[in-house]
């Protein structure tokens, strides 16, 4: 161990992951030196207020002047997890500009302007390393950008937000609602105070933007991710689900076309069945798969949010970058070689879900069977059910493009034995 060097570092922001980030590094220092080669020097900690006590820091680290600290000029690492695109972006160019290395959780920040990130670390020789920013303590984005360069992988599917998943296994294992499963789920802590970001499905567009771009060495912005949250789900869809054999969860999907010209990503809620892994992870927890040409199907699972687990991966990421410090070296930039286009969702292949309410009288099947051979979209499977003159009528289809099941969808609208489209999902896994 070089006993004469000492890796400076700044940390920026000091919420549930930074608290935590600042407690490991004191009681985990020795360890943390084994492993870099050098002691670690924990030099600066930017708050929004220095009123407030915080255990285990000593109040001279503390500033509100995020900014001079970066600044400095004699910082190794700069750890940001304030989170939000300003002023993170600044600061973070700011430390690049001045010598320092960069982990950071910020999916948003990535989603957002990652390429400029990337150019800007590369320009002044640093590293820029996220870990965190994609699925809290799971290893994921280190195995897609060095363990997996040398394949080829060709689709990511997973759960990378736990508040949805808290809520949608709630609504399916105990029969609430939507509003009472967000209540329970604001009372545990999962869920924000204001939950849109999960909810809408933000956050995970934003992990599904990283994501695609890493597992397909091609640009991929927050506004190519295809979003749609879970509000919307009800009782009943996961009524529809059980009968189906399934069950229903938000998934970021991020697939490569069948002739490897293009990737598609998306975000959503699906039904899958309760057969695939991915039907029982539970709770708050998340799980991806990577499915790649020579390595086959490899799943990553484990709690993808909190103060710990997401401090785990910085402290991971801040070993990484220390070693780099320390030997002169950089690890991997961004790679977007590849160039592929990035399609929009009407290109995406699927399946959909479809309960209809209907006028219960001879021909109507027949009119919608023949809106669907209309848009060349097989049907798998038809269930009905009438009473009183009015039918349920529930129509599972074969893979097609997203376009043409919407257009499906459209002119199934305009009928007038149609009285509502009640619900509509996507299947997968299958």
């Amino acid at each position: 161990m070089n006993t004469e060097r000492k890796l400076k570092v700044a940390l920026l922001g000091c919420g549930s992951v930074g608290s935590e980030v600042a407690r490991i590094m004191t009681t985990h220092a020795d360890d943390l030196a084994a492993r870099i080669g050098a002691p670690v020097e924990l030099v600066g900690v930017a708050v929004r207020r220095t009123g407030r006590p915080r255990p285990g820091i000593p109040g001279d680290l503390l500033t509100t002047d995020a900014t001079a600290l970066v600044k400095r000029g004699d910082i190794d690492v700069v750890i940001e997890v304030i989170g939000g695109v300003e002023p993170a972006r600044g600061l973070i160019t700011t430390a690049f500009e001045h010598g320092a290395s960069v982990v950071t959780a910020n999916k948003a920040l990535l989603a957002e302007d990652g390429p400029a990130l990337y150019a800007a670390a590369e320009q002044h020789g640093a590293d820029l390393y996220y870990e965190a920013a994609v699925a809290g303590a799971i290893p994921l984005v280190r195995p897609l950008r060095e363990s997996l360069a040398g394949d080829r992988v060709n689709r990511v599917l997973g759960i990378v937000n736990g508040t949805t998943n808290f809520i949608l296994d709630k609504m399916d294992t105990s029969g609430a609602g939507y509003a009472e499963a967000l209540e329970e789920a604001t009372a545990l802590g999962y869920a924000e105070a204001d939950p849109t970001a999960d909810v809408e499905g933000f956050d995970a567009a934003a992990k599904a933007a990283i994501l695609a771009g890493l597992a397909f060495h091609t640009r991929v912005r927050l506004d190519d991710v295809h979003r749609e949250g879970i509000t919307e789900v009800s009782a009943s869809d996961m009524a529809s689900a059980r009968e189906m054999g399934c069950t229903v969860k938000l998934l970021a999907i991020c697939e490569r076309s069948a002739d490897g010209t293009s990737v598609t990503a998306r975000v959503h809620p699906a039904m899958i069945p309760l057969a695939h892994p991915l039907a029982s992870v539970h709770g708050a927890y998340n799980a991806v798969f990577v499915e790649a040409t020579a390595a086959g199907q490899l799943m990553f699972y484990g709690p993808g949010a909190g103060g710990s687990p997401t401090a785990s991966a910085v402290l991971g990421d801040l070993v990484a970058v220390g070693r780099h410090k320390l030997n002169g070296t950089r690890g991997p930039g961004e790679s977007a070689y590849a160039q592929l286009q990035v399609a929009p969702m009407g290109d995406a292949v699927t399946r959909y879900h479809i309960s209809l309410d209907v006028a219960d009288k001879p021909g109507v099947l027949a009119q919608v069977a023949t809106i669907f051979a209309g848009h060349d979209v097989s049907i798998d499977t038809v269930r009905q059910q009438g009473k009183d003159g009015e039918a349920s009528l529930v129509v599972v289809t074969h893979r097609a493009p997203d376009s043409a099941l919407r257009a499906v969808v459209g002119e199934l609208r305009k009928l007038d034995t149609v009285r509502d489209v009640a619900s509509i999902m996507r299947v997968e896994g299958e």
